[in-house]
């Protein structure tokens, strides 16, 4: 048997003498500011080089305080993100459910799962649709597809807060998300100058996996949001990977592009 390298082995003793000494991380629930409504939008996903990898569409449908979000793109080489979210919005913001499926080429590991917030099941399925039960006790701030819609509730001067997240890995687990604002950037519409909010989120494991994973290059990457202010905020931007491991790709707004020969009077 092939003993572990001179790194591995001064590691994994630090980092349980550091769990030892680890805190439980609180989390924060997000206050409803902006109820949410009826609202269809268009984007593009891209590679940070700018080549386009698939459109996006996110539908949004409210009933009451009863809202349900669908977030869709479909990959040039046929591959599909396709993430569903059930909230209300009385209050705070809790999630209801939130099925997330992955397949294609551009995913390496295909990913189908179902949670039910209020009873913590968790069921996820193969390849060849097998499958697999597990339970959580989840906290009441679980935010799983439930980050945009809590940015655009944020003050992003208020302090850093925390929320929980599944992390959809071979056996799920809970995780915690610290969300910042970190500054304005400028940007133009149509030529005209904003200012939008650059937030930071940043995936936090904890436990042994927490501590060891940025010395072993296993940290996921933080992701950055762009957020336009004032009464109605708006998603600009994000940067963020969307696997464990994957590359970083870019999400932005796009619109309609209507041929010369539909253009009115013809």
């Amino acid at each position: 048997m092939s003993l572990p390298n001179r790194s591995s082995r001064c590691l994994l003793p630090f980092a349980m003498c550091l769990l030892a000494v680890a805190t439980h991380v609180s989390a924060d629930p997000v206050p409803v500011r902006r109820t949410q409504g009826t609202a269809h939008g268009f984007l593009i996903l891209k590679t940070l080089e700018g080549e386009t990898l698939a459109a996006g569409d996110l539908v949004q449908v409210a009933h009451g305080n009863r809202v349900t979000s669908r977030l869709t793109f479909h990959f040039r080489d046929g591959s599909l993100d396709d993430e569903t979210t059930v909230f209300t919005q009385s209050g705070v913001f809790r999630l209801l459910s939130n099925h997330h499926i992955q397949r294609g080429p551009s995913f390496p590991k295909p990913l189908d799962m179902f949670i039910d917030a209020a009873t913590g099941q968790i069921t996820s399925r193969d390849k060849d649709g097998k499958p697999t039960e597990n339970h959580l006790d989840l906290p009441a701030d679980v935010a799983n597809g439930l980050q945009l819609i809590l940015l655009l509730n944020l003050d992003p001067t208020a302090p850093p807060i925390h929320v929980s997240m599944i992390a959809p890995t071979e056996k799920p687990r809970l995780v915690h998300l610290l969300i910042a604002g970190e500054g304005q950037d400028p940007l133009t519409i149509a030529g005209i100058r904003h200012k939008a909010t650059n937030f930071r989120i940043k995936v936090e494991l904890g436990g042994v996996t927490g501590l060891v994973a940025p010395m072993v290059g296993k940290q996921p990457s933080d992701i950055h949001v762009w957020v336009l202010g004032g009464d109605a905020p708006a998603f600009v931007k994000q940067d963020g990977q969307f696997y464990e491991g994957g590359p970083v790709w870019r999400v932005e707004l796009t619109a309609p592009v209507f041929p010369p020969s539909s253009s009115a009077g013809k």
